[in-house]
């Protein structure tokens, strides 16, 4: 490797030459970052991560972190150089141990995370997926994580209908991964939590076609099941002391003679019949099924993740996840841990009433309604669907519609696609058991 380019932070303004709201200049072979005086230390750390994408985009190929960093500068630092194209390299600036060890495990999950959801469909089954997500957290606790896969008619055996019919319109077999971290002496106790993703490897949208521009990034429609298998695994590296079980739902969504249709009905293990009314809300069938398994663990405390609608995202821009849940406590401590995580989120409205606003007159529910987009408050309806296949009265329930875990083009924070927003909230939350 040649010679890096060193990067400096300074609190003083930008010479006048450079001008003096620009937050960027040059010096022989020196970059300095010129932070605001602003003291609100989240303003700092967008400056930083906004500089460092536009030091990524002049290619230069190697960077050198001088002076005083802290962990989170050079987290965002790292979240602005970082591409999928392109991964410049960097030395980074003195650390105590502890916050070395901390920045070394962000980077080493939420990479895999990103990697995952920039994968192509093609090179990503779902078993694929599951496996890739299992032999991940096995590799960092091999001794504490078991995990099977279920996949093909065993799902249909099972009872998993919703995994089972959204995945069988592809040769791709669908698949769930069910994973348990159990440290030494959680054996016998049930676990202290159960995480959820969709894992819809690539969605066309059934029969329920999506356009060429809707379904072009939609390999990152298995960026759930990325997010809370990261956030675990994150979770461990993080010293995790209690037991968590992962369920990863796992499918292609795609249009075949042997595809499920409009107008099927879907019998749930629970009971709940559900009519189907656009192929297309695919995510919140195969995450019926994790949600029953996870209430069934009796683990009291239940989150699940899916990049689930376009509401979401119509809502919250891709600046935030959206956050649903009808326990005012855990919502609570997910917004005083976004804060101190710098991981954006935002509590939509979600409540019981929620739960009937996709009617049936076949069905004790449709999956959607049947008009575009799900229709007004889809997010919301949509997390009203989900709350049917828990016990969200006897449970801590928080579902996350990750509006901001993938972006299809560039700004000024991040590279097109994943970003591995979620990931460390959860991660945090798990942590705080």
């Amino acid at each position: 490797m040649g010679k890096m380019l060193e990067v400096e932070i300074s609190f003083s303004k930008n010479a006048t030459q450079w001008g003096n709201e620009n937050s960027l200049s040059f010096n022989t072979n020196k970059a300095v970052i010129h932070l605001s005086d602003d003291k609100d230390l989240a303003i700092q750390l967008l400056i930083i991560q906004r500089t460092a994408r536009k030091l990524a985009q002049m290619k230069i190929p190697a960077f050198k972190l001088m002076g005083e960093w802290e962990r989170e500068a050079q987290w965002h630092f790292w979240q602005g150089i970082s591409s999928a194209k392109r991964m410049p390299q960097i030395e980074f600036a003195n650390l105590s141990s502890q916050d070395q060890t901390l920045l070394r495990n962000q980077i080493k999950t939420i990479s895999w995370a990103k990697k995952i959801i920039n994968e192509t469909p093609e090179d990503l089954s779902p078993i694929t997926l599951a496996t890739q997500a299992g032999e991940f957290i096995t590799q960092i606790s091999p001794e504490l994580v078991t995990y099977k896969i279920i996949s093909g008619q065993a799902l249909k055996e099972a009872e998993l209908v919703g995994i089972y019919n959204v995945g069988r319109g592809s040769d791709r077999e669908p698949a769930l991964l069910e994973l348990d971290f159990c440290p030494k002496g959680c054996e016998n106790k049930p676990p202290a939590a159960a995480l959820v993703g969709k894992g819809i490897t690539f969605d066309s949208g059934g029969y329920s076609l999506k356009s060429t521009t809707g379904m072009l990034p939609m390999k990152c429609d298995m960026g759930g099941a990325a997010t809370v298998a990261a956030a675990l695994a994150l979770a461990i590296t993080d010293g995790l002391k209690r037991r968590v079980k992962l369920y990863l739902c796992c499918a292609e969504n795609l249009v075949s003679g042997n595809a499920y249709k409009l107008g099927d009905i879907l019998k749930y293990k629970n009971g709940v019949t559900v009519e189907v009314v656009n192929t297309d809300a695919e995510g919140r069938l195969v995450l019926a099924d994790g949600l029953i398994l996870a209430d069934e663990s009796k683990a009291p405390v239940i989150i699940d993740a899916a990049t689930l609608t376009g509401a979401a995202c119509v809502a919250l821009g891709v600046d935030y996840n959206a956050l649903f849940t009808m326990d005012d406590e855990i919502a609570h401590q997910f917004a005083a841990i976004a804060k101190q995580e710098h991981d954006p989120m935002w509590r939509l409205p979600l409540e019981r009433f929620h739960q009937e606003n996709c009617p049936s007159d076949y069905a004790v529910t449709a999956n959607s309604r049947a008009v575009a987009g799900g229709g007004l408050g889809g997010a919301s309806n949509a997390a009203g669907f989900l709350s049917r296949f828990v016990d969200f009265e006897n449970k801590q329930w928080t579902h996350f519609d990750l509006a901001a875990c993938f972006q299809d083009s560039s700004d000024d924070l991040f590279a097109a696609g994943a970003t591995g927003r979620g990931i460390r909230n959860i991660a945090r939350f798990l942590c705080q058991l």
